[in-house]
């Protein structure tokens, strides 16, 4: 006789503090079958049921690292892929909602990366003149697509040690989905502007003539985070005007000129790391998402560091926000009652090769 399952209607009348209880609950009966994954910027009152916490590339590392039996992922859809991807065959991936996507990721598609990689054959020889470079933040299906193609993927932590691979390989990268963090690292590594021109993958050729591809080092995707592209150089001139000691720190994500002003630009394990190890009495004006800044901000009070936001509106990765305690709590408890919802399944011949691409970007960083 099958269980069966829980429906999510109840729950989501249910108050927060009701559903931390039963999130502690469930996570008592489960024990070591389950471990909660949450990346850095999860909402707080998510976050606190932690087990893991991370960034891209540290929660890439500890989904394969992995033993328990349900891997409960409180982010987005495309890093319970990657958890699944990583993890045993009878090891679960679990998203719970389905909803939780990344408005970077759909900004590319399997279907337009392919119809670049054609337009890119009639120019020349795309497998042995360029290394496509997914950024973490994309669909499985793309991460094959490097896998098939001698690419690899990226996060914000590694992508500058990622491009010296992918270079000494090919002359040139196809970067997506994320052009910020594709200029910012090309920059890093001397390449001047006008080597690296933005694809629009919704003209042909890009929009570009075929002298600009063919003299181009670095092919950027044209797509963004609608978190960091709210940050901008004016943020940072008025920070400094009020508080020269000050000190700036952004996401590589963040557009060309905030990296360039800023005194630091690092990915959120490197964001947390250097706050944190700054002396006492230092003030940070900080642009990455919300709840880590807050988090942050709490953390560092006490030695009296003053962590500030950047933008001057509120603005959080709301597809992130759609994990909250009523999905959690649904979904643990359903598992203690043997019952899997959400599951993240990738299919076997899209894992094989999107696995190839981790692990060469894991081998390397």
């Amino acid at each position: 006789m099958q269980t069966a399952i829980i429906a999510f209607d109840p729950f989501n009348k249910m108050s927060d503090e009701a559903c931390h209880q039963r999130i502690r609950d469930a996570r008592a009966a489960l024990g070591k079958r389950a471990v909660i994954l949450c990346h850095h910027y999860q909402r707080a009152d998510v976050y606190q049921h932690a087990d893991l916490t991370g960034d891209s590339l540290k929660l890439s590392r500890l989904a394969s690292q992995a033993d328990a039996e349900y891997v409960v992922f409180c982010g987005v859809h495309f890093m319970a892929e990657v958890a699944d991807i990583m993890t045993a065959s009878n090891q679960l991936a679990i998203l719970p909602d389905l909803a939780a996507g990344c408005s970077m990721a759909d900004m590319a598609n399997l279907a337009k990366v392919e119809r670049c990689w054609r337009e890119l054959n009639e120019v020349f020889n795309a497998e042995a003149e360029i290394t496509p470079v997914t950024y973490i933040n994309s669909a499985a299906d793309l991460k094959a697509f490097c896998g098939e193609h001698g690419g690899i993927v990226c996060t914000s932590s590694n992508a500058g040690a990622i491009a010296q691979w992918a270079f000494a390989r090919r002359p040139k990268i196809l970067f997506f989905p994320d052009q910020h963090l594709g200029r910012w690292t090309g920059h890093n590594l001397g390449i001047a502007p006008e080597d690296m021109v933005v694809w629009d993958p919704d003209l042909e050729f890009g929009g570009l003539t075929l002298e600009q591809i063919r003299q181009a080092k670095i092919l950027l995707w044209k797509g963004h985070c609608s978190v960091h592209q709210m940050f901008q150089k004016p943020h940072i001139d008025a920070f400094r005007a009020k508080y020269p000691e000050g000190k700036v720190i952004a996401h590589p994500e963040c557009n060309f000129a905030v990296c360039s002003a800023a005194d630091y630009v690092g990915s959120t394990e490197q964001i947390l790391r250097i706050v944190k190890e700054a002396p006492a009495g230092t003030r940070w004006l900080v642009g990455t998402e919300l709840n880590l800044v807050d988090r942050l901000a709490k953390e560092v009070l006490p030695q009296n560091k003053i962590v500030q936001f950047m933008a001057s509106t509120i603005c959080m990765c709301s597809t992130m926000q759609r994990i909250d305690p009523q999905h959690l709590a649904w979904t643990l408890e359903n598992l203690v009652a043997g019952k899997v919802v959400n599951a993240i399944r990738v299919p076997e011949h899209e894992a094989k090769l999107a696995k190839l691409a981790l692990e060469r970007m894991l081998a390397i960083s």
